[in-house]
């Protein structure tokens, strides 16, 4: 989803908190589709075969949040795998998606904002601040400040609510102001398996880092 409609969603929230023991099918679904999405997200290069991998993936996060209506976690992480898939197809049907994601995320926040250390307001205000708005799109940099905010008073030293504020800045032309929020992202904890998902945030930071300075 390039500058053609959502102006580069980028890739969203990795989250804070990994599933290091699957002790429940709930933790097991979770730790998979997490893992699933590392390895569609950063491991397939094919664009074809990443959009049909988060097709897959997305219909699969679907079922696991209906099939727990009262949990905000499955909520999440379908709004995070209809976000990153709408950014591997681009066009006209990567705004469909994008909007479905922030019903999704929006409809997290109603049952716990807090879930996953608040990773619905990080992924709510990537999207805020990548789509275009009205009348093409609901972007709204207003809104993309206030959740990606919201997000790092939850959680100040995590490595998506700290990367995806730098990248809103660098956005906006304000790249020297994202270098703390960057350092923040680079010397943030390593998430018990998410070990991949950790890796590509991490060349991600760094990459930014480096526009940044």
């Amino acid at each position: 989803m390039s500058v053609r409609i959502l102006r580069g969603i980028v890739p969203l929230v990795g989250l804070s908190v990994g599933v290091a023991y699957a002790q429940t099918p709930f933790d097991t679904e979770l730790a998979h589709i997490q893992q699933q999405w590392a390895v569609v997200n950063y491991q397939i290069t094919s664009k074809q075969e990443k959009v049909q991998a988060f097709e897959t993936l997305a219909a699969e996060a679907h079922e696991f949040s209906t099939e727990n209506p009262q949990r905000a976690e499955p909520l999440i992480w379908e709004g995070i795998v209809l976000s990153t898939y709408a950014g591997a197809k681009g066009g006209l049907g990567a705004l469909k998606l994008a909007k479905k994601s922030r019903d999704v995320l929006e409809a997290a926040l109603q049952i716990d904002d807090k879930a996953l250390d608040g990773s619905a307001y990080t992924s709510l205000g990537a999207l805020y601040a990548k789509v275009p708005g009205f009348p093409l799109g609901f972007g709204d940099d207003n809104k993309a400040q206030e959740f990606l905010s919201k997000a790092l008073e939850l959680n100040p030293d995590g490595v998506d609510a700290n990367y995806f504020y730098a990248q809103y800045l660098c956005d906006r032309d304000e790249c020297r102001d994202a270098l703390r929020y960057l350092q923040r992202a680079a010397d943030a904890p390593r998430r018990p398996g998410r070990e991949l998902a950790d890796e590509g945030r991490h060349r991600e930071v760094m990459e930014l880092m480096a526009k940044a300075r």
